[in-house]
């Protein structure tokens, strides 16, 4: 130690040591403060300065925000399930309509495409008009055959016209609906019959059933 050092009351020493070591744990704090703080300021920031888009999909629309839908509107049960709904009358859905029975082909081949998770998913056809589904439909995409549930519109006035406006929000009608466990309207699938589309439908169910692990098996 040299005479300088012997000069400086151990006081002093004592304050400038204790001083560094405060100023170092108040950066530590200021550091694990800022560490802690990075995911609410990151969300705030993306949501009042980049706003939410509603999400990336690879064909699907992605509804933002979700809209509930009502599990009393039908005897199939929608809570729990992940759902793909149609609705068309099946006094026009007969196998000369090429629009309604490729709706029917995409919602059947989507269900298969997926695989395993494909337990998870119900396939639910709104009949519209309450007539009789054309036999060879019938058969073709009958729940033990194909999965789906055929069922009529709401009895009751009041959840019909309250389905009906769910079901067309956004002029989507006569898109293919996705109803997640909530069970929530989350995405708008455009029917098609283009190869390549279809391969992006399936990553976009293959994507939400693998992230999303909600909804029982059926």
């Amino acid at each position: 130690m040299s005479d300088k050092d012997l000069l400086i009351p151990a006081s002093q020493t004592d304050s400038s040591a204790i001083n560094a070591q405060t100023r170092r744990g108040r950066m530590q704090m200021l550091f694990l403060l800022l560490a802690c703080a990075a995911p609410v300021i990151a969300s705030y920031f993306a949501y009042y300065v980049i706003k939410p888009e509603g999400g990336k999909t690879n064909f699907g629309t992605l509804v933002y925000p979700t809209q509930a839908a009502n599990s009393s509107w039908f005897d199939v049960p929608l809570q729990g399930k992940w759902t793909l709904l149609i609705a068309r009358p099946a006094g026009e859905c007969h196998v000369e309509d090429k629009k309604c029975i490729e709706a029917l082909f995409l919602m059947r081949q989507a269900k298969v495409a997926v695989g395993r998770e494909g337990s998870r998913v119900q396939l639910l056809w709104v009949n519209t008009d309450g007539k009789p589904v054309d036999p060879a439909v019938a058969q073709a995409y009958d729940e033990k055959v194909a999965g789906f549930k055929v069922v009529d519109l709401p009895a009751d006035p009041k959840a019909r016209a309250e389905f009906m406006s769910w079901l067309n929000k956004e002029g989507a009608g006569d898109q293919i609906q996705l109803i997640d466990p909530s069970p929530d309207k989350m995405m708008l699938i455009p029917v098609t019959n283009s190869p390549k589309e279809f391969t992006a439908i399936k990553k976009d169910l293959e994507k939400l059933l693998r992230l999303n692990h909600k909804g029982e098996n059926l």
